[in-house]
């Protein structure tokens, strides 16, 4: 089968294609911008294209579907020729779905969290010995692809996004996976361009469950009140819905260990009351799939986490350095608690980058109000040439400084000046603990330079 990307470039794409072509599928694709690791990946796969751009001569009657990007536009050249031809068209997750329609479908949803949670589910069957299918939106240390797709296999695992599935498919990916099993971590307002107002962002969620199959079971978090609030109102009687709620646990001497019946269990190695929760949701799954408790326990003790979730980047007898996705404001208190938690007596550094739509976004911007209270050092870094790509109204460092409400808060849109904002510090306490926080990559900044401003 002849398959082509139109936007191969994109993290969940270029993993997709990666797959595929590990199964014997024929696979080209384009796009008009590549970047590592990606790019390397794609290269060391024959996969790169030759030059970057759109050619509509690549499609033709031999080609059997296309797998359209985000990145791609309505008008792409590429998509017009496609769909001149009458050649099949799918967003990645229908595709997903068209090869896992037969097995049993595990989607975990949530405006936070369902990386995490993924990546501990898939964690686990991995050790056990669990053969499964998968979809991941970030990598995780044992995987060399974030999807994966086999014929030996009878359940699927999927990371389920409320984001848009293409430019000419406005529904959120999830709705594409028909689940047998569902997770809904927590709701919290995000992507605004999409979903202008909450009612409507809320909704989606309410679209989810529906779309679970008959006899099937949904997960939800008790402890967010918006979600409880939403499952209370739904009315169907062919499902089961079941709530979770923080693990127990205990931080001791800034080890985390997971208590059950008041008793120890496992030590872990991630922390923070999110990721008490993020393990509550896993463990739920795994033991429908069959996992036994105690084989779950030993299983999660070994789960190191994933890329850019609470990602320790450094650490030396002094400082540690931690690299999080976190960008909505639940997201960012959330993760700043969690590290104050973890180290209640190193002196807590953070620097936030805002980089997503929602958050360069004035009438968003003032949900950030004490996101950052527990820092001793908190920065917010912006780069105006984003906010103009977005085409935003422009933002001010005032309009940063009202939302955010926090004393001696540092405001720039320069990576010169939070190097500098990191290095005058005078405090006194032994030890620091450095948060970098950003759905992006601070201007192209690598790790090696993060963690060099903390020096």
């Amino acid at each position: 089968m002849r398959i082509h990307f139109i936007a191969i470039g994109g993290a969940a794409m270029h993993n997709l294609a990666l797959a595929l072509a590990e199964n014997g599928y024929q696979v080209t694709g384009s796009d008009d911008e590549i970047f590592d690791p990606a790019k390397m990946r794609l290269e060391k796969a024959g996969l790169l294209p030759e030059t970057m751009g759109w050619n509509p001569e690549q499609i033709t009657h031999e080609t059997d579907a296309i797998i359209l990007g985000m990145h791609a536009r309505k008008d792409n050249p590429e998509l017009l020729k496609a769909q001149s031809l009458g050649i099949k068209i799918y967003s990645y997750p229908e595709f997903l779905y068209k090869h896992t329609k037969n097995k049993t479908r595990v989607v975990i949803a949530g405006s936070h969290g369902k990386t995490t949670v993924t990546s501990m589910i898939m964690h686990v069957l991995k050790t056990t010995g669990i053969n499964y299918d998968y979809m991941v939106g970030a990598q995780i240390e044992g995987f060399d692809t974030m999807v994966s797709l086999r014929q030996d296999t009878e359940i699927a695992v999927f990371e389920g996004d409320e984001y848009l599935s293409s430019p000419i498919d406005r529904r959120p990916k999830f709705l594409h996976y028909k689940p047998h099993i569902a997770v809904i971590n927590g709701i919290a307002w995000d992507h605004i361009n999409v979903f202008p107002d909450f009612e409507m962002y809320v909704d989606q969620f309410r679209i989810l469950v529906e779309s679970v199959k008959p006899g099937g079971v949904v997960y939800y978090n008790s402890d967010d009140t918006v979600l409880s609030d939403l499952m209370a109102l739904i009315e169907r009687k062919d499902i089961s819905v079941e709530e979770f709620s923080m693990h127990a646990f205990e931080n001791r001497n800034e080890e985390t260990i997971l208590k059950k019946d008041g008793k120890d269990t496992v030590q872990v190695s991630i922390f923070g009351e999110h990721n008490m929760r993020n393990i509550s949701a896993a463990k739920k799954i795994c033991l429908k799939l069959g996992v036994g408790e105690n084989e779950f326990y030993d299983a999660i003790s070994s789960f190191s986490g994933s890329a850019k979730r609470l990602q320790l980047l450094h650490e030396d007898k002094k400082n540690k350095v931690f690299l999080d996705f976190a960008h909505a404001p639940s997201k960012v208190h959330a993760t700043v608690q969690a590290v104050r938690n973890k180290f209640p007596e190193s002196e807590l550094h953070c620097v936030l980058e805002l980089h997503t739509f929602s958050s360069l976004n004035k009438q968003y911007l003032k949900d950030y109000k004490d996101t950052l209270e527990y820092a001793d050092n908190a920065i917010v870094y912006f780069n105006p040439e984003v906010v103009k790509h977005k085409n935003l109204p422009e933002i001010t460092i005032d309009d940063i400084k009202i939302a955010f409400q926090k004393k001696d808060l540092v405001i720039t849109n320069s990576t010169d000046i939070f190097r500098t904002s990191l290095k005058s510090s005078d405090s006194t306490k032994k030890t620091k603990v450095y948060l970098f926080m950003s759905s992006g990559n601070f201007n192209g900044l690598t790790y090696n330079d993060l963690i060099s401003f903390c020096y």
